[in-house]
């Protein structure tokens, strides 16, 4: 369907026709043509099934005969273009998916809500891409992700070479637009850009060594063939929410007091999960007595079966019922009275998984030894790399997500396994997959005054190495 609306101008109107006669024969010549176009389009689908968890909403705009939106398995799986003839061979060869002839600039026809906006090598072929991406709005809820590839300018000629060869389908002049102009055009139309990256660098065969490592390695990155650019709703602020703050307490007797004590009220209502696992002093007990004595505290006890801090608090997760999840370390190296800044930051938006950071500000002098202070420095540097969202601390134990996106990491835990003993990798782990907002709040590290450190320095930073190691593969080069 043409758009109609009396503001798309007489320029617009002709320049769609233009783009819907050229798109029709594109897909009657591809009934008995096949280009070299095949293994590019097989890594992208690589790359979305990746970025793209399976029985979701997929909403695609501009979806061609329909084979990306299929392989990403939505729950429910809707795909809009404007060609007619795309749009038939699609609903031929993929009929469990919903589509409809439709202009990406007027999308009043489409239901919503949807989990995750596809807008695959569609931006560069729009005349107005900043309403395109307004029109998307009335669809998303606030954990909706929008991700967008189009290709980069400094494959204009090759492309064009390929298309007088007759190995790549024919375009149309295109809007050859950089990511710092969607980045701008996103923001005008309501959205905030999450992360950007490039994938493609040799859309021929024997492309799985550049594809899959190189183009992510410098100065290869610069030469791939598509940008892509994951997006999400500009944030608003929700209305209050109620806190679960969960605290794995092993040996930590002397600190449950304070705990109690100094933990603010939060939003609507603060509860605290304590999860003690196998301790050798009277921690359990001291715990019973402390939830009694402060009644006007919601506590609740419970003890961990399985061993090390994951377990506990994943233990902790499952049986809170606030909105919003917080860990807090017992040994209260983090300050409690700190935790209304991570309810703040994540109740307005600011960010989706709200991570502590012990090493931008002083800390206290034996807060933390200098050899760690350097490793947690490196392996910062490495994750930030690795999850493309800046990562300033891995192992501050203070961490705040929404209950509803622990769900959904929980859900996909088996897409990297049970790996971590510490519990915050799988987080930050599973929020990077899911492509949420990862933001760091810096706070003052604090001695430990009672009991010692569970933590070894060597053993732990082995494993730390492993888990970079892990991460790479499974995150970073897919």
């Amino acid at each position: 369907m043409l758009n109609e609306n009396p503001l798309f101008d007489y320029h617009g109107t002709n320049y769609q026709k233009g783009r819907i006669a050229h798109w029709n024969l594109v897909a009657q010549k591809r009934d008995a043509w096949r280009g070299l176009g095949r293994w590019y389009h097989r890594r992208l689908i690589e790359i979305y099934q990746f970025l793209v968890s399976p029985h979701q909403r997929v909403l695609e705009i501009g979806c061609g005969m329909g084979s990306l939106i299929a392989q990403v398995q939505p729950s429910r799986g809707v795909g809009v273009d404007f060609s007619p003839e795309m749009i038939a061979r699609a609903k031929q060869r993929h009929p469990g998916i919903e589509y409809h002839q439709i202009d990406a600039h007027d999308l009043s026809e489409i239901e919503g809500p949807f989990d995750v906006i596809i807008l695959s090598d569609t931006v560069n072929d729009l005349w107005d891409v900043q309403r395109a991406l307004e029109q998307i709005h009335r669809l998303c809820t606030p954990a909706t992700r929008l991700i967008l590839n189009f290709y980069s300018h400094l494959w204009q000629l090759p492309l064009a070479l390929a298309q007088g060869l007759n190995l790549a389908a024919p375009l149309l002049d295109q809007n050859w637009l950089t990511p710092e102009d969607i980045d701008n055009m996103l923001r005008l139309a309501g959205f905030e850009s999450i992360r950007s990256f490039t994938e493609i660098l040799w859309p021929l065969p024997l492309g799985g060594l550049a594809n899959r490592y190189l183009v992510k390695l410098w100065p290869f990155r610069d030469l791939a063939l598509s940008n892509f650019v994951v997006a999400r709703p500009a944030p608003r602020p929700r209305q209050q929410a109620s806190v679960s703050v969960v605290v794995a307490a092993r040996n930590e007797a002397g600190n449950i007091r304070s705990i109690f004590e100094r933990v603010p009220k939060m939003g609507s209502l603060t509860e605290i999960i304590l999860v003690e696992g196998h301790s050798r002093d009277d921690t359990y007990e001291t715990i019973v007595r402390e939830i009694a004595l402060h009644r006007e505290t919601p506590g609740h006890l419970f003890r961990q079966n399985g061993v090390g801090k994951a377990d506990a608090i994943r233990l902790g997760f499952d049986q809170a019922s606030g909105d919003i999840l917080m860990i807090l370390d017992a040994d209260l190296t983090v300050p409690p009275e700190d935790l209304p800044r991570f309810y703040e930051a994540i109740v307005t938006g600011k960010g989706e998984f709200i991570n502590g950071v012990r090493l931008v500000y002083p800390m206290e002098k034996q807060a933390m030894r200098t050899l760690n202070f350097i490793g947690n420095k490196l392996f910062s540097m490495a994750f930030s790399w690795l999850l493309g969202q800046p990562i300033k601390d891995t192992l501050c134990g203070t961490k705040v997500l929404w209950r509803e996106d622990y769900r959904r990491i929980a859900a996909n835990r088996s897409y990297f396994g049970d790996f971590d003993p510490f519990g915050d990798f799988d987080l930050i782990f599973g929020a990077a997959k899911l492509n949420r907002k990862i933001v760091d709040l810096p706070i003052r590290y604090r001695e430990r005054t009672y009991g010692t450190t569970n933590i070894s320095r060597w053993k732990h930073g082995w494993l730390l190495l492993r888990m970079v190691l892990f991460a790479a593969r499974r995150i970073k080069f897919v």
